[in-house]
């Protein structure tokens, strides 16, 4: 069986010249620039730098408002990946039972995940204000009074999580849904012939099977969690109130682009990409063993 070849060594990298200088200007120099900055104070607009070596890591390091930015990032992180994963397989479980109309249900658990952060942000904030949120409206019926979702820190961390959670249902459940209709059946039906409950068929013989998607999700779902919550931070609280909800993402944002630290924004990025590797290869290094690919 003959392949095809290339005539010359130098067409593999004509055809690939224009996707090369798309990541080189767009990914790999902004990269390479935030890096450089980090080590830098910059004026305004960028008009004037001063080396600065080590002095805005030392200045993230001693403060302490950054140290709490950095703990509602990962209080945040945890609460959104641990209920979203756990939400998503439940409702994934549910949507896979063969019943009536199971593809009309099935889209309609996925559709919010179509919805770009900043609509979704929209959403919840209207269902959520005070006066005329029809979430306040329900709760003044239920309590006696409104809750201020968006004026209270507890509240509105609450609400920064259900808000996440729900806009990334979708997701989860498209891969988990998936995952479930090619389980190995046999497997659970030989579970069931020894004796094991439900409970003991979901825990030792489904949720194991499924171990290397729940992988997969869990990691995808820390990545959404540290970056892509920004559109929702930004719609709903503005990292407010009393920067309750000022996520590092959101943080590195107000100091970049309002407050024009530059130099300190970038070694922010930095602090933020390392942060991740970091969550990312303690995955890997803990959950990644118990993860059972085949059978």
């Amino acid at each position: 069986m003959s392949t095809a070849k290339f005539k010359g060594k130098w067409i593999p990298w004509l055809f690939l010249l224009p996707t090369l200088i798309i990541l080189a200007v767009f990914l790999y120099y902004p990269v390479i620039q935030t890096f450089r900055l980090s080590f830098y104070r910059v004026a305004f607009l960028g008009l004037k730098t001063k080396f600065a070596g080590l002095e805005n890591y030392i200045d993230l390091l001693h403060d302490s408002s950054y140290h709490h930015t950095v703990w509602v990032t990962l209080l945040i992180t945890t609460a959104v990946v641990i209920i979203g994963l756990g939400v998503s397989l439940a409702i994934s479980m549910l949507a896979n039972q063969k019943i009536r109309g199971a593809q009309i249900y099935r889209f309609l658990l996925i559709w919010p995940f179509a919805l770009s952060p900043a609509v979704a942000g929209v959403v919840f904030l209207f269902m959520f204000s005070p006066g005329f949120g029809v979430v306040n409206y329900l709760t003044s019926l239920a309590v006696g009074h409104e809750l201020n979702w968006l004026g209270n820190p507890t509240l509105a961390i609450i609400l920064v999580i259900m808000a996440s959670v729900w806009k990334n249902l979708g997701y989860n459940i498209v891969f988990y849904l998936a995952a479930l209709q090619n389980l190995n059946t046999e497997v659970l039906e030989a579970a069931s012939i020894d004796g094991a409950n439900s409970w003991q068929r979901f825990w030792h013989v489904t949720f194991a099977l499924l171990s290397p998607m729940t992988f997969f999700l869990l990691i995808t779902n820390i990545t959404y969690s540290f970056f892509d919550i920004f559109g929702l931070v930004d719609i709903l609280t503005k990292g407010g109130p009393q920067d309750a909800t000022n996520v590092m993402i959101y943080n590195l944002y107000r100091d970049a682009f309002e407050y024009y630290k530059t130099g300190l924004a970038s070694a922010q990025s930095v602090v933020l990409f390392l942060l991740v590797v970091l969550v990312t290869v303690i995955q890997f290094r803990t959950s990644g063993r118990q993860v059972h690919y085949g059978g």
